[in-house]
């Protein structure tokens, strides 16, 4: 029943981490920036994005070697390590927040944006017209157009973000962690 879905065990965990980290990304996304349980829902994601990565290293079997999609697993290392290397070490001093925001954005849409690709590929009409050709175009334009729609948030929402993101310091520090980006 699902064979098409889940090949073997390392697919089945790739599988179950990437569902997890679509929920905590979703959630460290749209919740309340900077409380407590921000963080460890944070910190879920952050860990559920280690998984999924690792596990993406260890499926070959779409092309029987290093491909595209390992590409983007790098890609999504370097976005995941850019938002949490600055919050763990609370630099650079001035922009940390700032880093973390934006990197870890785009972590999550990129996760949104595999998503999307995944499911354009197993979609019926993509099975009908199963070349080579046909899925890079699902891929691409699934991809293409998760981003897109991430972009435009983005830059409708920057200035807004841009304030809030301001570094703190001293007393208000604490009441600035905790107002809504969304």
């Amino acid at each position: 029943m699902f064979g098409n879905l889940v090949s073997n065990e390392i697919g089945l965990i790739h599988l179950i981490v990437s569902i997890f980290a679509l929920v905590f990304g979703t959630w460290v996304l749209t919740a309340r920036k900077g409380t407590r349980t921000h963080r460890q829902v944070g910190y879920l994601y952050a860990v559920s994005m280690i998984l999924l990565i690792t596990s993406a290293f260890m499926i070959y079997r779409l092309f029987g070697r290093f491909g595209v999609f390992h590409v983007a697993a790098i890609a999504s290392t370097i976005t995941l390590l850019g938002g949490m290397i600055p919050v763990i070490l609370r630099r650079p001093e001035n922009s940390w927040l700032n880093l973390h925001f934006n990197f870890m954005y785009w972590s999550v849409f990129g996760l949104y944006a595999a998503f999307m690709a995944e499911m354009a590929v197993r979609l019926p009409v993509r099975t009908a017209f199963s070349s080579p050709v046909t899925f890079f175009i699902m891929v691409g334009v699934a991809t293409f157009s998760t981003m897109l729609v991430g972009q435009i948030i983005f830059f409708k929402n920057k200035k807004k973000w841009q304030e809030i993101l301001s570094v703190p310091t001293g007393k208000e520090k604490s009441s600035l962690y905790v107002k809504d980006l969304a």
